[in-house]
């Protein structure tokens, strides 16, 4: 018996409760090992003459023929003089020097009655009053019970070790028996039956010695009362003790069998939980008629324990494994529907979702599979999924009939049919080998708008399991197609709105060259925050600006449109850009509550042609800094102080002039263009944005200037969406003969 590896868990912590409480394992281990008891005996003059003994000594040499004194040592026992203990003798009375000796192994006794036994012994010499040696002194202690308690501790711990790593139940239990009948001092067979879980019956687990055709017979044997001796102790819930098979009862109709296998004794020890259910028995045969020890007793109640722990551990391994089974299942199921899911959400077309929905449930829920759907009345086929392209184009020719087909009924009563036979209604049922459907409704508000069925060919049914998934699978294409028709109707509102806050067509100002860019953040269905505007003014003059409302939708678009009409409708009356944004901040803290509380950023300014080109006065509300794009291509940053409009009375806004000349550029962005991001999170910034505009050439036009801009920050973020609306506004001065 090999040592297993792993974690070592110790006799006392696998021991059942109840026989840890009374004290039985630790009396069991007395009646196995037993008590180690000293050794005495006094020896005289060379012939080494046996002059006293203790009964101890007497006891390990042999038993009461060998208790005799006044007879020489080695004519007691003749065994010793081969085994080199009488010449150690013969030593010590020569030399005077004592010898010592440790688990010193001896044979008891000749023939078959020898036996094996292990000491720890001193030989000192008897010394006269004059020093002399008159003999040999012999004390020492039999350590056979000690050398027996080291194999058994070593070889349980081996199979608790087992038990602990989990090795299987069959090569613990065959291990347990081999042990066994390599400990017993007398031939042993050792079997192990295990109990069914309603422990009726006891079928084989193991028994290495046994013949084959006795481990057959007995598989499967029933419990009861005079079933055996396993067989009724399994029964009884206690030791069965069968010392004579040939005359006892409970053997009657196993005594052919027994006798065949060479077995004449059977004692049966049930194996019992930690609850006191069966989990199985535990017998030990032998070959003659014989009662058992003590020792054998407690040998089978040790090894009955070990063998309950590896089979509940067993028994929890199978349940865990079969829970474990039954997770993995719902997993599995729960990944389908959640793969499904988004693939249903992936896309925003209502079509286009139902045709996921049919590929979804082929083959996975059913070999074949439709989707109708009701549109002005009249039911349509809008999808299919079958194994090969034929079987689709059967499924696709065919319209269930108005009133007849399982597809109308489901459409009616919004309720699952399932069924184990073909569809009701003319159809290609044959030529596709259907043997069942189960057809689903698509439900919107309670109504249904579609349905789902599918087909069973072949040896394929559909099951309470797959009938449920089925119709959790359609709830959500339901949903899905339902969120795709909305995306649909918003986005449009989207761009129809989003269409009315920008410039539908850029105004043609003299001497100058307007550009500008807008770029959604997301798929456009909410409407976003920034905006542009360019209008005349009286004496030739123009005016200009570009911001950024604080949030998307609704409420951004209601302070998008405030602050362009305020703009529109005060620059007119009020002297310069500061008066104007400071009315727009104060239409901002006007405005009710529920028309939005977030903050605005605003560059605002007006523009004079003049001979030399464009003059300009603006006025920076917390915005991103305009730059300057001059004729030499160096790009600077305009830097004028303003703070956030809408978030308090005050602006303290300060206008900045400057003069555009001819081929020179003011560029106004928002901040969607320098935070834009690239896949690792790094945002574009404004470093790399004077680098892009310092590679535009001399003299180029504006809208130059953007392309070269948005191509920098496409390349920079590549396939990533960006997270912000983008919007940019570009003036350019033309030379006078533009």
């Amino acid at each position: 018996m090999t040592g297993a590896s792993g974690r070592r868990t110790p006799l006392s912590a696998q021991v059942p409760a109840a026989r840890a409480a009374d004290g039985g394992a630790e009396g069991d281990l007395r009646a196995l090992f037993g008590q180690s008891m000293a050794v005495f005996a006094s020896l005289s003059g060379p012939a080494h003459m046996l002059e006293a003994a203790n009964p101890a000594f007497f006891a390990a040499i042999g038993g009461p023929e060998r208790t005799r004194t006044g007879v020489p040592l080695g004519q007691l026992m003749p065994e010793l003089v081969g085994q080199g203990f009488i010449g150690l003798l013969d030593r010590v009375y020569r030399t005077g020097e004592a010898h010592v000796g440790r688990n010193a192994r001896v044979m008891l006794g000749e023939g078959e009655e020898a036996r094996e036994a292990f000491f720890d012994f001193t030989y000192e010499p008897r010394l006269d009053v004059g020093g002399n040696v008159t003999g040999v002194r012999v004390i020492g202690v039999e350590t056979t019970q000690v050398q027996h308690a080291q194999r058994l501790t070593a070889e349980h711990r081996a199979l608790l070790e087992q038990i602990a790593r989990e090795a299987p139940l069959p090569e613990v239990l065959e291990g347990m028996t081999r042990v066994i009948e390599d400990l017993a001092p007398e031939e042993v067979l050792v079997s192990v039956l295990l109990a069914d879980a309603d422990g009726g019956h006891l079928r084989h687990g193991a028994a290495p010695s046994l013949p084959d055709f006795y481990n057959r017979a007995i598989d499967g044997i029933a419990t009861g009362e005079g079933v055996g001796s396993c067989g009724t102790a399994a029964h009884r819930r206690r030791p069965v003790i069968v010392s004579d098979i040939a005359t006892d009862p409970f053997w009657d109709d196993f005594r052919d069998l027994a006798d065949k296998a060479g077995v004449a004794a059977c004692w049966s020890t049930p194996i019992l939980a930690r609850d006191g259910s069966l989990l199985g028995t535990f017998a030990m045969y032998h070959r003659t008629p014989r009662a058992p020890r003590e020792a054998d007793l407690a040998l089978a109640r040790v090894f009955a324990d070990t063998a309950a722990l590896a089979i509940e551990r067993h028994r929890a391994e199978q349940a865990r494994r079969a829970a474990e089974a039954r997770e993995q299942a719902a997993l599995d199921d729960l990944a389908f529907l959640l793969n499904a899911s988004t693939a249903l959400s992936s896309g925003l077309d209502a079509l286009q979702t139902l045709n996921r929905l049919a590929t979804a449930c082929v083959p996975r829920l059913a070999p074949l599979g439709t989707v109708d759907v009701v549109e002005g009345g009249r039911v349509r086929r809008v999808a299919t999924a079958a194994p090969t392209r034929h079987q689709q184009d059967l499924l696709a020719s065919h319209t269930p009939a108005h009133d007849t087909d399982a597809v109308a009924r489901v459409l009616s009563s919004g309720m699952t049919e399932v069924a184990r036979r073909t569809p009701s209604g003319p159809g290609p049922w044959r030529e596709l080998g259907v043997t069942g459907y189960v057809c689903l409704p698509l439900l919107d508000r309670g109504t249904a708008f579609g349905a789902v069925t599918l087909l069973s060919t072949g040896e394929h049914a559909f099951d309470g399991h797959t009938v449920a998934l089925a119709e959790e699978l359609t709830r959500r294409a339901a949903l899905a197609a339902r969120n795709a028709r909305q995306y649909t109707h918003r986005a449009a509102l989207a761009r129809d709105l989003q269409a009315g806050l920008l410039l539908p067509d850029l105004p043609r100002v003299p001497g100058a060259e307007v550009a500008t860019y807008y770029h959604p953040a997301g798929e456009g269905l909410d409407i976003g925050g920034d905006f542009y505007d360019v209008f005349p003014l009286e004496g030739g003059r123009w005016a200009f600006l570009l911001g950024d409302v604080c949030g998307r939708g609704a409420i951004a678009a209601t302070t998008t449109a405030l602050v362009r009409h305020t703009a529109r409708a005060v620059t007119p009356l009020l002297p310069g850009p500061e008066a104007v944004v400071a009315a727009v901040n104060q239409a901002l803290i006007n405005r009710p509550a529920g028309h939005g509380t977030g903050f605005v950023t605003l560059v605002h300014g007006l523009l004079t042609p003049t001979e030399h080109g464009l003059d300009v006065e603006l006025v920076r509300a917390g915005h991103t800094m305009p730059l300057h794009l001059d004729g030499r291509g160096t790009v600077r940053t305009v830097d004028v102080p303003g703070t956030l409009l809408g978030i308090g009375p005050e602006t303290h806004l300060t206008a900045h002039r400057l003069l555009l000349r001819p081929d020179e550029s003011l560029l106004l962005y928002t901040d969607g263009i320098t935070e834009a991001r690239d896949a690792d999170g790094e945002q574009f910034g404004e470093d790399r944005l004077v680098a892009a505009l310092a590679d535009v050439p001399p003299r180029t036009g504006p809208h130059q200037v953007i392309e070269t801009l948005t191509r920098a920050v496409r390349a920079f973020t590549g396939e990533h969406d960006i997270d912000d609306d983008q919007a940019v506004l570009v003036l350019t001065a033309t030379r006078p003969e533009e």
